[in-house]
């Protein structure tokens, strides 16, 4: 297992990491369908995952209704300290108005809940799970500063932001002299490249560690659905719900498998692989999540590090998948050539 610094935080974190969505949820509307594993089949798995050399698990509080984070903290047990462990809030997480949102009183309400679930005293980092429209940053800021003075938060970080949202609450938390945003958690994959447009960049600006979800598009990069709908894993979440909720173009989506599975031939592996040591090969990126089953899936995402891309691999997948630039992006590439005079430079 390789490691990567998250941020400037200068703390490793393994390049491949461990989410918790399968975790839980036997009976649940929604996250029965995504692995629903009990407590022994996730004992098997995260101890697969530590052995591995994994050590940042993912996990949410609204993931199985909070399920997940009891399985995971129970899984992890002796070996807390082996472990960057972070969860996320923002979700509805129960009946009440209040049961969501980043408000102070949900905040403080919702960092004790999942303390008290994963069986822990601190989290390692602590991210919002997605915009809230109607709670001030501010708000939000200042009750992740205390959690961080109270020891209870080591870092906090955030997800599902846009690149104009996380700069405006790095600006106020450094106004402030508060704890600020170490990382951010964005979709990113071989057929989801928005990332690329202002949250790559920013990441690499403002000096954030990126972590990418889904970077198997729901299991479509696995390789295991053909044009027309046929599978070979009947089981699995996309072929029970249909295409998962992350948006692509399929048929555009479908040239794309076809390059990777080309890749995946030519190194004798599956494409799962190939779809996974490209992110890992991709600027900003400090690890990729992936969410599995069994320990045989865990196994297949872990060698995805140890698979190294040539650069024909890595051209003839961007030319497959590359999207077109957003104004002004493509401006902004127009008159770039303009400021390098010609001729030699001293």
């Amino acid at each position: 297992m390789k490691y990567r610094l998250l941020g400037r935080t200068g703390v490793w974190v393994s390049e491949i990491s461990l989410g918790a969505m399968t975790f839980g949820g036997k009976d649940h509307p929604v996250y029965g369908t995504h692995g629903a594993l009990g407590q022994e089949d996730v004992d098997r798995v995260v101890g697969a995952a530590l052995d591995a050399g994994i050590n940042f698990l993912d996990t949410a509080d609204v993931y199985a209704d909070g399920e997940s984070e009891e399985l995971l903290g129970r899984a992890v047990g002796r070996r807390r300290r082996d472990v960057v462990l972070a969860t996320k809030l923002l979700a509805p997480v129960g009946p009440g108005p209040n049961d969501q949102g980043l408000s102070r009183l949900h905040v403080m309400r919702a960092l004790e809940d999942s303390l008290r679930r994963l069986g822990t005293d601190y989290i390692d980092l602590y991210q919002i799970h997605n915009h809230d429209h109607l709670t001030p940053v501010e708000e939000t800021l200042s009750a992740l500063d205390d959690a961080v003075r109270q020891g209870k938060v080591r870092y906090i970080g955030c997800s599902n932001l846009a690149a104009w949202q996380i700069s405006k609450a790095l600006g106020i938390s450094a106004l402030h002299h508060q704890a600020a945003f170490v990382a951010n958690q964005t979709h990113y994959s071989l057929v989801a490249r928005d990332a690329e447009h202002e949250l790559v960049p920013l990441a690499e600006d403002a000096g954030l560690g990126l972590t990418v979800w889904q970077p198997l598009a729901g299991g479509f990069l696995t390789g295991k659905f053909d044009r027309g709908g046929a599978t070979t894993e009947p089981d699995s979440r996309r072929a029970r719900n249909g295409f998962d909720f992350v948006p692509f173009d399929e048929e555009r989506g479908f040239a794309v498998l076809d390059a990777v599975r080309a890749v995946a031939a030519r190194h004798e592996v599956g494409p799962a692989r190939v779809a996974l040591a490209w992110l890992l090969a991709q600027r900003a990126v400090t690890s990729v999540i992936v969410g599995v089953r069994t320990v045989e899936q865990l196994a297949d995402n872990v060698a995805a590090g140890a698979l190294t891309l040539t650069e024909q691999d890595l051209a003839e997948l961007d030319e497959a998948s590359r999207p077109p630039a957003l104004y002004p992006h493509w401006i902004q590439q127009w008159f770039a050539p303009t400021r390098i005079p010609a001729g030699n430079l001293a």
